[in-house]
């Protein structure tokens, strides 16, 4: 393959050209005619060469090498807003240190339990590897989510949970139902980035309301309310984020109070809940799902390859979301997912690997705040779990311009504005101390931290 993708990009093969015969490329290169069938089927099913009966193989237009664009002006650098942190770090070459992502390090991942979970799948009736999924998702995976509620004192029936393929699809799901152009959904400033950019989608329009080491400023919260009549708050309740704050019991009853007097609901995403050393006081556990939609995931602890997601809510609601889902995708999520997720969960090992886990954050975010804090960046509070430290910057220094200054030198930061919708976060920067285990972020840190303050 090789061989003949050179030819093509040096220009020695041209669109309609026909290629050696299996045969002869077989004796040129001194392997067997199979290899060379092999290869061709594999360059044909790139698109590259085609197969004409009785005639050989030719080149295809695809093949046709390109010229080079000349560049009128110089690359802008990225704009640095909501989609910049998934930008750098969904596209980072494999060598590129990602303090500024949100998922956990390959090596810290249960791969051994998710073979297993594969395995045991690859043993199943065929039809989990062919098949549509049922429309709310693996009766078995569903059983365990009810099970996981109730205990976290969550009250509900046998129908009021719907898989989903990621708790991203859920809350997109749960916007196409509630939300119409114009709407108001408050949200925490800082929250999660990619509540914006989806509230966007949906031409909402997000209401930010700052949120302390104690959850949403009340006064604000409730202003807020009366000002705006908004349809949703959303938010994250258990290991906030981006700042790992833990909602108090006092906030949320009066919260929930405010929410009780006015014509909105909660979603409530909690994907971090297996990252607690001991569950936190939720909204769904103090207002059950009448006023409450939860939604959670198994991505952050399992695996973002296989994804699949959950939402908890009252039964018309899940009626009319899985209805929503089946029109969108025809079906529940993947059945190979969900089952080969429902076996790692269901296994011994998972609990043995959440305590892994929890031990090896708890020693990563000391580590981390302990160094960070040599360079003058000082965690705004130290959560009591969860991989995420929110952190203040050295007097005068802008998260953006250092996020920006460290991409060159292969390390993607999540600058504070990135969380924030009134933008009021640059002096502020997430990390993930799962990707801080080594010397290079710290002394890319220094390096360009230096920089900043020379010019």
């Amino acid at each position: 393959m090789a061989v003949i993708q050179g030819r093509i990009g040096s220009g020695q093969l041209v669109p309609n050209d026909r290629l050696p015969s299996i045969r002869r490329l077989a004796a040129e290169l001194s392997v067997s005619p199979s290899t060379v069938v092999e290869a061709y089927d594999r360059l044909s099913a790139e698109g590259l060469i085609r197969a004409r009966p009785g005639s050989g193989f030719f080149v295809t237009e695809a093949g046709r090498t390109p010229a080079p664009l000349v560049r009128l002006e110089p690359p802008r650098p990225p704009e640095v807003d909501p989609f910049w942190v998934a930008r750098q770090a969904l596209d980072a070459d494999p060598g590129t240190s990602k303090p500024g992502c949100g998922w956990l390090p390959p090596d810290w991942m249960p791969t051994a339990l998710l073979h297993a979970g594969m395995r045991n799948v690859l043993r199943q009736a065929p039809s989990l590897m062919t098949d549509y999924g049922p429309s709310r998702g693996s009766a078995g995976l569903r059983r365990f989510v009810e099970m996981r509620l109730r205990q976290q004192s969550i009250t509900l029936s046998g129908d009021q949970v719907l898989l989903t393929g990621s708790a991203t699809q859920a809350l997109d799901l749960v916007c196409r139902l509630l939300l119409r152009p114009g709407d108001r959904v408050i949200v925490d400033d800082p929250c999660y980035f990619n509540f914006q950019t989806l509230l966007r989608a949906h031409q909402a329009v997000a209401i930010p309301v700052p949120y302390t080491s104690d959850g949403p400023d009340i006064a604000a919260f409730e202003a807020a309310v009366t000002r705006e009549a908004p349809r949703l708050y959303l938010t994250n309740s258990g290991l906030h984020n981006p700042t790992g704050a833990t909602l108090s019991p006092q906030i949320a009853f009066q919260l929930l109070g405010i929410v009780a007097r006015s014509d909105m609901l909660v979603v409530e995403d909690d994907i971090f809940a297996d990252f607690e050393p001991e569950p936190a006081i939720t909204l769904a556990t103090l207002a059950g799902l009448s006023r409450v939609i939860r939604i959670g995931s198994f991505s952050k602890t399992i695996s973002a390859s296989l994804r699949t997601g959950f939402i908890a809510a009252d039964p018309e609601r899940i009626r009319m979301l899985t209805d929503l889902q089946v029109a969108i995708q025809f079906g529940g999520p993947s059945q190979v997912a969900t089952e080969a997720i429902h076996g790692v969960l269901a296994s011994g090992g998972y609990r043995k690997h959440l305590e892994q886990l929890h031990r090896r954050l708890d020693t990563e975010r000391r580590a981390t705040a302990t160094r960070l804090c040599d360079l003058g960046i000082a965690p705004v509070l130290m959560p009591r779990g969860g991989p995420y430290l929110w952190c203040r910057m050295p007097q005068g220094v802008s998260s953006t311009a250092l996020a920006q200054a460290a991409l060159p030198q292969g390390v993607v930061l999540a600058p504070g504005n990135v969380f924030s919708p009134s933008l009021s976060s640059d002096g502020f920067m997430r990390f993930n101390v799962a990707h801080m285990g080594d010397a290079r972020p710290y002394r890319v840190l220094e390096r360009a931290l230096k920089t900043l303050a020379n010019t």
